[in-house]
């Protein structure tokens, strides 16, 4: 029930903000769902692929631990310094973010191994077999990977839908769910979240 995530003035902010340069940001089912993921791991070190305009970024960083930081990827510098603001008015301090203007591929290779809790991805569906490949290196086991999107709008289930996108993400939950090295679940949340835990 969707109505059961509620959202500050902040978050509505943040989403009206992402409505504004068209973005589609994180339902606030998603978002709820983020923020239980990062508490239930209590993670610490984070890294969110699409920072858009701060809405999945202020719901992770509210399940993290205190001291925990958030490391936020995304192409469009504008839209993180709209984050950045939104990060600043839900009351988190500077160093708990760590916003890096790039393509998440170019990237995610200067990161640590084995150094992160949790890996959000909220970006383009054609390159999220290679971030669930470099999500396998920088999640410490035990560790959480959530992608946003895998419901596909409902096509996911249509036998029909044979369009590039919803073809690449059935081949990702595909290859998600028969891989040794994660232990996953498509949750119903938005428009849908895989979320899987690295052995």
């Amino acid at each position: 029930m969707a109505a059961y995530a509620t959202e500050d003035l902040v978050l509505r902010t943040a989403r009206s903000l992402a409505e504004e340069v068209g973005l589609r940001a994180v339902s606030p089912d998603t978002g709820a769902a983020l923020r239980l993921l990062a508490a239930a791991g209590s993670a610490r070190a984070v890294v969110e692929i699409g920072t858009g305009t701060g809405v999945s970024g202020v719901w992770l960083l509210r399940g993290m631990r205190p001291d925990g930081v958030l490391t936020t990827i995304d192409l469009e510098n504008e839209h993180q310094r709209m984050a950045k603001r939104i990060f600043v008015e839900a009351g988190f301090a500077t160093s708990r973010t760590r916003i890096i203007t790039g393509r998440a591929l170019d990237v995610l290779p200067r990161l640590a191994d084995a150094a992160y809790d949790m890996v959000f991805v909220d970006g383009d569906h054609a390159e999220s077999g290679a971030i669930v490949e470099a999500a396998l290196r920088l999640l410490r086991p035990g560790g959480i990977l959530a992608i946003n999107g895998t419901l596909a709008g409902g096509r996911i289930g249509d036998p029909a839908a044979r369009d590039a996108e919803t073809v690449t993400i059935r081949e990702l939950l595909k290859a998600v769910r028969e891989s040794e090295d994660w232990v996953p679940a498509l949750l119903p949340a938005g428009d849908g979240l895989l979320a899987a835990v690295r052995r």
